[in-house]
């Protein structure tokens, strides 16, 4: 006897289903919420919230509102206003269109909704808890929407007890508000956390907007970039060269004023900088492109923070032409100028503009010089060069070795006659074992080294710092003020004192004792950096992921010379180690090439 065994699933549990792809964390609720407050013309929006969204989000516009009928009706799936047939898909000017963001949010929170028109003489008010309608009634408001989102994910536990702490979600919902903020200045925002305000944002220009959420310095940070052509309308600002940070911070891209991520596109504008900044920094910027919808595929991830171009090389091409104009138009970039009169000569500076008699230049000779007579210099072959220095100065012989090409020869080093060590290419160490050659890189051995050293001092408290005489301040953006308290303690274990001034600004007074001569705001940015970039990638531990991020940093470099005796300290404190065979993140530090394995590759 056979039975039917597949069945539609229940509305309620089809929704949280929903919810699990466009509702993964309170600051999804924060991104679909203010985003239908713009597509509602608001003009000034509120966000409120308390405990890092797990208790109450509240979203508040004086937007167009609702009437009674949709207020009801918006809570059901894919019921939206933006898209009655496929083709408008292609053709979206809103924030969003596919009407499963408030389904979602229903789902799996106990929301309240009070929404007006102007034309109504009152509002509505509607309660729904995990998709059901607990109550509907007129409410006297003023126009617009008020959403509140209480105790987010309360019927599924498991999805709660993922959230991370309440300084990562803020993190996360601080990105959503200065993603909606950033490119849509004509509209007020604020957003209160635990009833203190964080940010108050008036209506202004792109630029204002952009020194209210990033600070007041960014004023004379950024170059304005404009570039318009029949393809795609570029407007936003990059920030100057010499104000480039280490880390990955200020890096924004919207198309249509809608936040996305292009890997490519972020190409076009670090090529543009080329040759402008170190190696190790990165480029800044805030820009819009503007683009016909129907070049566009926005409707290819639930976020939709991914987009096609048809024709991605020509945006390409233009972002890079409009980012490269900027930059030459403001002096910062050597520029070709084929305008100038070429009659006027080249000017060598202003001695060559001096009043100065012509002198006739004085012609001597000798009438004793016999050209058949010469006394030629006996020849300097390679095995006798030094002979050119004999009787030179100090000076000349201390730099033979410069300028003979020896430096690529190893360094061989005896230290108390027990072990010769070689140092190859400035990278690797050679040393000799009983079954052969020991060959360890240099730089994962000493991060090995100082990752375990930085592990047990966070555990045991043991820390060693050394002062700054001048203290430095350092100034970071939101999301990366938030992450430096959250680690702040954590850092001071292993030897920073670090001071905070205000909600972006911290002073640093001391630093780790093996960080020696590093910058201190240069250091700590880049263990910023690359916390995060660990958070994302390897998803760390918090202890974990800071001694590997301060490890990599402090650890001795390819290309830096050691002595033998520093290579012998290195080489103990290796196999000390309770994990000596592979670096933090997994590498192998070490290879043994044995006396048999020589042996045949000689023979």
């Amino acid at each position: 006897m056979s039975f039917d065994i597949i069945k539609l699933l229940p509305d309620s549990v089809a929704n949280q289903i929903a919810a699990g792809e466009v509702i993964q964390r309170p600051a999804s609720v924060v991104k679909e919420l203010m985003e239908n407050a713009l597509d509602a013309g608001a003009t000034q929006i509120d966000l409120y919230v308390k405990d890092a969204g797990r208790t109450m989000i509240c979203v508040i516009d004086n937007g167009c509102g609702m009437s009674e009928t949709d207020a009801r009706l918006c809570f059901e799936r894919h019921a939206t206003s933006k898209i009655k047939k496929a083709e408008d898909l292609f053709s979206i000017r809103t924030m969003g269109f596919r009407g499963e963001a408030l389904a979602s949010i229903a789902a799996v929170a106990q929301v309240e909704l009070m929404t007006r028109r102007k034309e109504d003489e009152f509002g509505t008010k509607i309660l729904i808890e995990g998709s059901v309608v607990k109550e509907q009634l007129p409410k006297p408001m003023s126009v617009g929407t008020n959403f509140t989102v209480k105790n987010l994910f309360f019927n599924i536990p498991a999805r709660r007890n993922f959230l991370k702490s309440n300084e990562v979600e803020m993190r996360h919902i601080t990105d959503e508000f200065f993603r909606v903020a950033m490119m849509n200045p004509e509209v007020g925002f604020s957003l209160i956390n635990n009833d203190k305000e964080v940010y108050h944002l008036p209506k202004g220009n792109l630029k204002q907007r952009i020194v209210g959420l990033c600070g007041k310095d960014y004023d004379k940070k950024i170059l304005h970039v404009q570039q318009e052509t029949e393809t795609a309308s570029i407007n936003g600002f990059i920030v100057k060269p010499e104000f480039l940070r280490k880390t990955r911070g200020e890096q924004y891209f919207f198309v249509n004023k809608r936040f996305i991520k292009h890997a490519y596109l972020h190409h076009a504008i670090e090529n543009a900088y080329q040759e402008l900044i170190p190696k190790d920094c990165f480029p800044g910027y805030f820009i819009n492109i503007e683009i016909d919808p129907k070049e566009i595929d926005i409707n290819i991830h639930p976020t939709k923070t991914e987009v096609n171009f048809q024709d991605v090389k020509l945006v390409y091409a233009i972002l890079h032409s409009a980012v490269r104009k900027s930059i030459g138009q403001n002096n910062l970039a050597p520029l070709l100028d084929f305008d100038v009169n070429p009659n006027m000569g080249i000017d060598f500076g202003e001695a060559s503009r001096m009043d100065r008699p012509i002198i006739e230049p004085k012609i001597e000779y000798n009438p004793d010089f016999n050209p058949f007579k010469v006394n030629p210099q006996p020849r300097v072959s390679s095995g006798n060069w030094r002979i050119m220095y004999e009787d030179s100065n100090d000076t000349i012989a201390s730099n033979i070795n410069k300028i003979s090409n020896f430096d690529e020869a190893p360094t061989i080093s005896n230290v108390d006659n027990k072990n010769l060590y070689i140092q190859l290419q400035q990278t690797y160490i050679i040393t000799t074992v009983k079954s052969g050659l020991l060959v360890v890189d240099q730089h994962l051995a000493h991060k090995r080294v100082l990752y375990e050293k930085y592990l047990k001092e966070m555990e045991n408290n043991v820390e060693a710092s050394q002062q700054e005489l001048f203290p430095q301040h350092i100034t970071l953006s939101a999301n990366d003020a938030s992450l430096l308290r959250e680690i702040k303690n954590d850092l001071e274990k292993i030897g920073f004192r670090i001071q905070q001034m205000n909600n972006v600004t911290f002073v640093i007074n001391g630093t780790p004792a093996d960080s020696k001569s590093n910058d201190a705001v240069s250091l700590l940015e880049k263990i910023l950096d690359m916390y995060k970039t660990n958070l994302v990638d390897l998803k760390l531990d918090k202890k974990l992921n800071l001694a590997n991020s301060l490890a990599s940093q402090l650890a001795i470099k390819s290309g830096q010379t050691l002595n033998a005796i520093e290579m012998q300290d290195l080489i103990d404190r290796l196999f000390a180690c309770a994990v000596s065979e592979v670096s933090p993140d997994g590498k192998r530090i070490y290879t043994i090439l044995n006396v048999n394995e020589l042996k045949t590759r000689l023979s």
